[in-house]
């Protein structure tokens, strides 16, 4: 007899499932036991099969699917690509071993000890042979989603998850009261199937470019990657796949688009972590029947051989992967933890199962508590494991504090600012979790309470945006009759380490390539400047093309500038090529293989400086071309550095452009150091440069 629960009213349901949303991390806090087990022990305790409080209704369903879509989407959009494309062979043979092991092992135990048939042990088999990530949200609290364990876990995930479900819908095929088609059936799947990869791996970047170029509303980006998600979802679902397919493929595509520190990325990763993956971690609970386990008999004999090798088959296979990979123990207990929880997937091969009358109502609750068990292990092995990487990582690092690193945000035109925003979050250290300083200096005229308002607006806009990211920003409006004077004034008040500005827009109102006040600032300044003009939104860009002047890593600042552009590279997916003299691009190789091995990179040989123009036939629209340049008197300035203005506006008008001037020797104290030895102004071009242009038009 089915007895009605003891909530019914739609609002109190929402109420009771947020209550257990806050209170089930402090109460599993205290216990030192991870949350997410709270969150299915609570589900138990409310369903039907507990309390009886909820009613596992179509709340439950939905937003329980969109929380599976969530996990596996966000698996695929912070996977590290490049890490998944270099151990290629290692995802193949893990994802192989993670799935065929207990695969053949549950086959046999339950054909052996549970007299269970060819058809059922099969099905059974399938089941222990997927697994649900269900404590991936474990590894992005500690930031490890680009660790290589994570990554081998996640990508062979997916391995397995896709092969059990190709065998369980063979298992379907061959039922004669499901399909009498044969192998046509899976003549028209795998054409699917190939149509749907080709189909999203060709349409959606494209769609995708588009709409970012277009829409800057964060509402809109955040509905539109929703759409991708769940129409991808749906569409695997055709074809006969459970729709976590196509939920992580999606995550998979939008990977690059999305960079990991950005307000929409903190918007996706909140949401999902704020309703709909603890939604779907309660479900989950509230299908677990603890009754069981006090009935005994066969039916406890059942739960716990099906729990046992549910988690046995997959440590055997991870630990096994861990020693031919030559990893530590740490690595292969994080394979472990990920790969090693059942959930919906499980459900819903079990579903097949009881449609195709191969379940019975014993290998029903000992699947369902199979997934209590797998959860419980997989949540505190992953924890385990996380702190064990995060301190090991940190024991064998140099303390971080000694990095003066503070980026100051010069900011004017509200056009261009959000995007300064983006790339200054993607050059900062987030490890050192220190804040920007964003300035907007007015000049002290008539018009300066109009400019300072103004001013203020476009710094509470910043705030509200670097916010979003969890980044502090500090805010300075300044008045001053010298604009660079006043910008290298807040560059000490705040004791800043460089400075990342736009470069003016308004080219009919000033035609000076630098503007009025840039060639006073890098000349007065010997730190680290980087002056961007930007044609299209950053996270649609596909290269970044660095030309590096020779002698360029004998200056003080090439490091700094160098990993600044790995970790805009890094950040964006995109590959970085340099160009310069070889000397210079062996010791960028070296650093990128010691410090970024995941940044895709490229290294041409450029003999000369005047062969800079000839770089602009290869600069698409979705490229960056960033110029590293020098002030007078560096080691690494050259003459023909002062034709640089000429020929960015002659051969790159219209591309995307990123002018760096690394830190150099001396102070930042020009202004009160001056002597008659070194002046204090100095000219955007010299008298010879003149001549040399008046001489070219004579001939």
């Amino acid at each position: 007899m089915t007895v009605n629960p003891l909530i019914t009213d739609p609002t109190m349901i929402f109420f009771v499932v947020l209550l257990i949303i806050l209170l089930a991390p402090i109460v599993m806090s205290k216990l030192r036991i991870p949350h997410i087990i709270g969150m299915v022990l609570a589900g138990i305790a409310v369903g039907p099969f507990g309390l009886n409080i909820l009613a596992r209704g179509s709340s439950f369903e939905i937003f329980g699917q969109v929380g599976l879509y969530y996990i596996m989407f966000l698996a695929g959009l912070e996977m590290d690509l490049e890490s998944l494309k270099k151990d290629t062979r290692r995802f193949l043979i893990f994802g192989l071993l993670t799935c065929l092991v207990p695969l053949g092992l549950t086959y046999v135990v339950a054909k052996t000890m549970l007299g269970y048939s060819h058809a059922t042990s099969f099905l059974l088999g399938c089941i222990m042979a997927s697994n649900t990530l269900v404590a991936y949200p474990i590894v992005g609290r500690y930031g490890l989603q680009r660790h290589s364990s994570v990554t081998l876990s996640v990508g062979s995930s997916m391995i397995s998850l896709f092969l059990a479900l190709v065998m369980i819908a063979a298992l379907a095929t061959l039922a004669p009261s499901e399909n009498d088609d044969g192998w046509l059936f899976w003549v028209f799947f795998l054409l699917k199937l190939a149509a749907y990869i080709v189909g999203s791996v060709m349409l959606i970047p494209r769609l995708t470019r588009y709409f970012l170029r277009r829409y800057s509303d964060s509402v809109m980006q955040y509905i539109y990657v929703l759409s991708v998600m769940f129409l991808s979802a749906a569409l695997t679902s055709l074809i006969g796949l459970e729709g976590i397919f196509g939920a992580f493929l999606s995550g998979l595509i939008l990977n690059r688009y999305i960079p990991r520190v950005s307000p929409l990325m903190n918007r996706i990763e909140f949401i999902g972590n704020a309703i709909f993956i603890p939604y779907f971690l309660i479900g989950v609970g509230m299908l677990i029947n603890v009754r069981v386990m006090l009935q005994g008999g066969d039916a406890l004999w059942i739960v716990l051989l099906i729990a046992f090798i549910g988690t046995f088959g997959k440590a055997l296979a991870a630990y096994a992967s861990s020693l031919l990979f030559r990893l530590p123990q740490r690595d292969g207990n994080m394979m472990f933890g990920l790969t090693s929880a059942h959930a919906a997937g499980a459900i819903a091969m079990v579903m097949v199962g009881v449609r195709l009358d191969l379940v019975n109502d014993d290998m029903l609750n000992g699947v369902v508590m199979m997934i209590l068990v797998t959860c419980i292990v997989s949540t505190l092995m992953t924890e385990r494991a996380s702190k064990q990487i995060v301190l090991n990582s940190k024991a064998g690092q140099p303390e971080a504090t000694g990095d003066d690193e503070k980026i100051l945000l010069c900011v004017k035109y509200p056009e261009i600012a959000p995007q300064l925003l983006s790339l200054s979050l993607l050059m900062r250290n987030g490890e050192l979790n220190r804040g920007l300083v964003a300035l907007n200096v007015v000049y002290d005229d008539d018009h300066a309470p109009q400019g300072r308002e103004q001013g203020l607006q476009l710094l509470e806009r910043l705030q509200q945006l670097a916010a979003a990211s969890e980044v502090g920003v500090q805010t300075q409006v300044r008045l001053a009759t010298n604009i660079a004077n006043g910008i290298k004034h807040a560059f000490r008040e705040y004791a800043c380490s460089e400075i990342i500005m736009g470069m003016h827009v308004h080219t009919d109102r000033n035609p000076r390539f630098w503007g009025d006040f840039i060639q006073s600032l890098y000349n007065g300044l010997n730190r680290q400047i980087i002056l961007t003009r930007f044609m299209q939104p950053l996270r649609t860009l596909r290269r970044i093309q660095v030309a590096v002047p020779s002698r360029a890593e004998l200056e003080p600042g090439f490091h700094r500038w160098l990993e600044r552009l790995c970790r805009f590279a890094g950040g964006l997916e995109c590959r970085i090529e340099f160009h310069g003299r070889q000397e210079s691009l062996e010791l960028i190789r070296n650093y990128i293989l010691l410090r970024h091995k995941s940044v895709r990179a490229d290294y041409t040989h450029m003999g000369h400086w005047n062969e800079l123009p000839r770089l602009a036939a290869n600069i698409a629209q979705d490229h960056m071309f960033v110029v590293v340049t020098a002030r007078k008197g560096t080691i690494s300035y050259k003459n023909a550095l002062e034709r640089l203005p000429d020929e960015l506006q002659q051969h790159f008008t219209g591309k995307n452009l990123m002018i760096i001037f690394p830190d150099q020797f001396g102070t930042d104290t020009k202004d009160e150091n001056m002597s008659f030895t070194e002046a204090q102004h100095k000219e955007e071009k010299s008298l010879y440069y003149f001549i040399a242009r008046m001489l070219q038009r004579k001939r």
